[in-house]
């Protein structure tokens, strides 16, 4: 991991945070010891499953299974009151938070991430050490929003380096687990993709392999190819997520976004006319997402249909 760091600090911290919040979940992700049996679930392993409060499991299915955030909303408020100890409610609303560029509660759900995170080390080593990297990762972006990428860098590298030191404390604790899979890979990916000399291949085996559920690894993996520019893999991979999620808007985003980079590489109507109809179908939905990501998909919608009509010339 020391390589990374060699690398302009403001610049490695600031790609990460961004990329992960426009998703939204890579942080977002972890469960809860309840005291009640009968309210668990545990949407990463089959075997050995960990404990999740019913409001904050379906939290997490109503943004990464429907891309349903009002509905999300309307639980996460009543978990963090029926079930305060949960780093997974305050991972949540601290990513939210993020994407509404609203700094007093991502300042406020981070620290809640990163204490319930420090706390869960005493009963549950392995989650304990993974949500206080996640609750690091949070601060880093807090002190990034409010110093600025100059004045702010030292400390977020700081935070950033604190992160993988508690990711590895969870790796040699468990290096199969698939929680912990799926929140490393896609940190691993962000930095690699981003990153001129590291190679995402690492990333990738991890996430394909150990990492659930899958649906959510092969999203990853489909950003991952798209960031690369390797459109037709990513294509392949965000087909893969839509097999298990076809509901979830985002998920037309991303894949018009591919269809999109790669009808414009290929000079192709018939794949840009497709990223249309895929806007569209996020759009259709429009009522379920955060409004400035709204915008931005009717945005891009806008720069495909002008594509478009380049192509035709």
């Amino acid at each position: 991991m020391s390589k990374w760091f060699s690398t302009p600090q403001s610049m490695v911290f600031t790609r990460l945070a961004g990329k992960l919040s426009s998703v939204t979940f890579a942080v977002a992700i972890a469960l809860n010891l309840s005291m009640n049996p009968s309210l668990a679930g545990d949407p990463f392993r089959t075997s050995e499953p960990h404990q999740i409060g019913d409001k904050t499991e379906a939290a997490f299915k109503a943004i990464f299974e429907q891309g349903d955030y009002p509905a999300a909303e309307r639980y996460l408020k009543e978990a963090l009151s029926s079930e305060p100890d949960e780093p997974l409610a305050y991972a949540m609303r601290a990513s939210l938070a993020y994407m509404k560029k609203d700094k007093s509660a991502l300042d406020t759900y981070s620290k809640k991430t990163l204490e319930t995170g420090q706390k869960l080390i005493a009963s549950d080593e392995l989650r304990g050490n993974l949500y206080t990297a996640v609750g690091n990762f949070f601060e880093g972006a807090v002190i990034l929003t409010r110093e600025g990428t100059v004045k702010g860098a030292p400390q977020a590298l700081s935070r950033l380096r604190q992160v993988y030191q508690y990711l590895d404390k969870a790796e040699a604790i468990s290096p199969r687990d698939p929680e912990l899979n799926l929140i490393k890979g896609y940190m691993d990916l962000m930095l690699a993709v981003s990153l001129p000399f590291a190679n995402p291949d690492e990333a990738i085996a991890r996430l394909q392999t150990n990492a659930a559920p899958q649906y959510l690894a092969n999203r990853g993996i489909a950003l991952a190819y798209r960031d690369m520019k390797q459109y037709s893999q990513a294509l392949d991979y965000v087909n893969r997520a839509l097999e298990g999620t076809s509901n979830n808007p985002e998920l037309y985003y991303l894949k018009a976004q591919i269809l999109k980079e790669q009808g414009q590489k290929q000079n192709s109507q018939q794949l840009i006319q497709e990223a249309i109809a895929n806007f569209d179908k996020a759009l259709s939905k429009k009522s379920q997402l955060p409004s400035g990501l709204v915008k931005q998909i009717q945005s891009e919608r806008g720069g495909a249909v002008n594509r478009l009509a380049e192509v035709g010339r």
